[in-house]
């Protein structure tokens, strides 16, 4: 069955890339689309019915070279089964979408064909980012990493006519490529101290690697620390973190259904899926955890602060991601990374829906993408409507305070919100985390009620011509709204809410079953003998023989991990503070929007540095621009220039055209025609050979 669900796609794309001409570019949409219903179905069954135990699925062998021995396998455990109903789910529903969505392009005329080759795309990039989840090795993985960025750039630079789309696929390219860097110095160094890349290996050394101190960059590091940092480097930037975040709103470029597919839900949250994979090093790796928690809690800030001022409607959901994205990760680095995979799952059901959300607005628009041209849209596309609103209710966080009732994001995000609190004592994180709540209620109501309320605004034309999309684009949209309200409410317990249930969903091993706290509620009181400390259970991490299982579960706790449990034992304040920031985020927008519409004009004309600073995306770009792009610029100008042109360019013509005609006129002019001129240069000739015998006595 992982079979099927793994190869399923990357058949669909080989027949809709080479064999459209054959079954017609609708046969390769539904051959494509088929395809991907089966691996969902598929894939859903192996995650309902999966009892948690790692299977390793061998397909080939794969590389034999020295030391480096391995196989092409299927690691099958319940992180894969999680990511398995993610990518599959949303990429099935993002392919029927895109039957409506792509049937009249208007970037495309009526003879190109264009149809067949999105879809094999499509199909091309879930098979690699499947490749991804079902690893079983680092190379394996990294194979998947590559695939997934080259399904980017195609799908991203999709309108190729488009300057700027091909600027942005580009982007996306090289800045990726920056974070692979990372990614693949963390692989080598794994290999060079483990001598393997399987991951089995590899998690039962993290105890040893702690241990180790590795040379690089001229100094000595914990080998766990440096390694867990170089492996988040390529988690920066395939799941857009700051510092490599800037191509994520630019991906914007390519079709509204690649933003729902690769930006949203699948691609992008790659990075948090490798931490919480590798989570066996990184719980050997404090300083690298530590570094995660503050690069996620600052990027949600920035991406969330930035979402506030954005007029696109794509790019306000595309900072939203980005910020979500700073979410899991915090989760992730205080070591709850159930908690990172839990808003994982419920981020892709409803920021798929949002931006497939999105994508329908745009279509009844007539391809506008400012919200400053829309308005009072709810009446004449309801379904999107309603759409939007469950997925800005569960985004946003409503549901009812210290309970378990809510949408999806409600639990997802109190949940991580809580861990940042028990993982940071209150710090840095957990406030960045509570002030971006805040922001993201207020940039997704402004979006609802710029989009669906007030006046029409822009071009009366596209707003009497505005119709509901057909219902190929409007029943994923249903599909997706039922996991954003249902989801976070069905699995908050075993991810998240009663540490029992986390134990055996995962298969974690036994070291955490004894400090099993009963009961979710968001951290409902257990029974104080089952709160006893781990480390009893387990043996230490130095005692090799004895050490811990760190194979057989999809996730690992170290024995003094227990953020989880105090993250269930917060302060009621800690619990609720989301849910405040979520109602004063609304109130505000619908102050700004609704209530007095001109606040927001004179707010940024009140502050016009700190508008322009966050319109201007804090200048990231421009900083970019001056520090990398502009120099590398110049250098290659000037070794096309004075180094190509003048100094290789100009010795080769300078000696075919200056050197050898001087040499060959000389030449003409000896060739006299006199025998007494060619006499005595063979004297000449013979004096100088035997002055050269002399000279060097003969020895040669």
């Amino acid at each position: 069955m992982a079979q099927i669900i793994l190869f399923a796609p990357l058949v669909g794309a080989l027949i809709a890339g080479f064999g459209w001409r054959i079954i017609g570019e609708k046969g390769a949409q539904v051959v494509t689309t088929g395809l991907l219903f089966l691996a969902c179905a598929l894939s859903w069954v192996t995650f309902l019915g999966f009892d948690g135990h790692t299977q390793h699925i061998a397909l080939l062998d794969w590389v034999q070279s020295g030391d480096l021995s391995t196989n092409w396998a299927i690691r099958l455990d319940r992180l894969t089964a999680i990511m398995l109903i993610v990518v599959t789910t949303v990429s099935a529903l993002v392919h029927l979408y895109s039957m409506g969505y792509m049937a009249h392009d208007d970037n495309w005329s009526h003879e190109e064909h264009y149809k067949a080759r999105f879809f094999a795309y499509l199909s091309f990039f879930t098979f690699a980012m499947l490749m991804l989840v079902t690893s079983d090795n680092l190379l394996q993985m990294f194979f998947g990493w590559e695939g997934v960025g080259v399904a980017s750039y195609l799908l991203i630079g999709f309108y190729y006519k488009k300057p700027s789309a091909n600027a942005a696929a580009m982007k996306a390219f090289v800045v990726n490529r920056v974070g692979d860097f990372g990614f693949a110095l963390g692989i080598f160094g794994l290999f060079y101290l483990t001598r393997s890349i399987d991951m089995d290996t590899v998690f039962t050394a993290a105890p040893h690697l702690a241990e180790t101190q590795l040379h690089f960059l001229w100094t000595d590091w914990n080998a766990a620390n440096l390694l867990a940092v170089l492996l988040f480097i390529g988690a920066m930037g395939k799941s857009a973190q700051l510092i490599l975040h800037t191509w994520l709103p630019d991906a914007m470029e390519g079709p509204t259904p690649v933003s729902a597919l690769i930006h949203a839900a699948t691609m992008v949250t790659a990075g948090v899926f490798l931490v919480c994979r590798m989570s066996p090093l990184y719980e050997f790796a404090p300083e690298a955890k530590t570094f995660i928690v503050y690069l996620g809690a600052t990027t949600a800030f920035f991406a969330a602060t930035v979402g506030l001022v954005q007029n696109d409607i794509k790019r306000v959901i595309a900072y939203s991601t980005c910020s979500q994205l700073g979410y899991m990760f915090v989760a992730a680095g205080v070591g709850v990374y159930g908690a990172a995979m839990f808003h994982l799952l419920t981020h892709a059901f409803f920021k798929a829906m949002l931006f497939l959300g999105a994508g329908s607005v745009i279509h009844a628009m007539h391809h506008e993408q400012d919200m400053r041209n829309y308005g009072n849209l709810r009446k004449k596309i309801p379904l999107t409507f309603w759409a939007m609103m469950i997925g800005t209710f569960a985004i946003t966080g409503v549901g009812i305070p210290l309970t378990t009732i809510g949408f999806a994001g409600f639990l997802s995000k109190d949940a991580i919100i809580e861990s940042a609190y028990a993982g940071t004592n209150g710090g840095y994180a957990f406030w960045l985390l509570v002030i971006a709540a805040l922001f993201t209620s207020f940039y997704s109501w402004r979006l609802i009620f710029m989009t669906f309320f007030g006046k029409e605004r822009g071009d009366h034309h596209a707003h009497e011509h505005a119709h509901e999309s057909p219902a190929v684009m409007t029943i994923p949209l249903g599909v997706l709204a039922l996991g954003a309200v249902f989801s976070g409410m069905l699995w908050y317990g075993s991810f998240f809410g009663d540490h029992h249930k986390v134990t055996e969903f995962f298969h974690m091993p036994g070291a955490h079953e004894a400090a099993a706290v009963e009961g979710g509620d968001h951290g409902a009181p257990a029974a104080a003998e089952h709160a006893a400390p781990a480390a009893e259970h387990a043996a230490p991490a130095t005692e090799h023989a004895g050490a811990p299982d760190m194979t057989s579960g999809a996730i690992f706790l170290a024995a003094d991990n227990t953020v989880m449990d105090d993250a269930h034992h917060a302060p009621v304040w800690v619990k609720v503070s989301p849910f405040v920031a979520m109602l004063i985020g609304l109130f505000t927008a619908w102050l700004f929007y609704i209530r007095s519409p001109e606040l927001p004009k004179k707010l940024a004309d009140a502050q016009p540095a700190l508008y322009q600073f966050l319109l201007n995306k804090w200048y990231f770009d421009e900083l970019y621009d001056a520090i990398f792009v502009r120099p590398a610029k110049w250098l290659g100008n000037f070794l096309w220039k004075k180094g190509d042109g003048a100094t290789i360019d100009g010795t080769i013509n300078g000696v075919a055209m200056g050197i050898i005609p001087a040499l060959t006129r000389l030449a003409g002019r000896v060739q006299s025609g006199y025998l007494f001129h060619y006499a005595f240069a063979m004297v000449i000739g013979i004096v100088a050979l035997m002055f050269w015998v002399v000279l060097t006595g003969g020895s040669h």
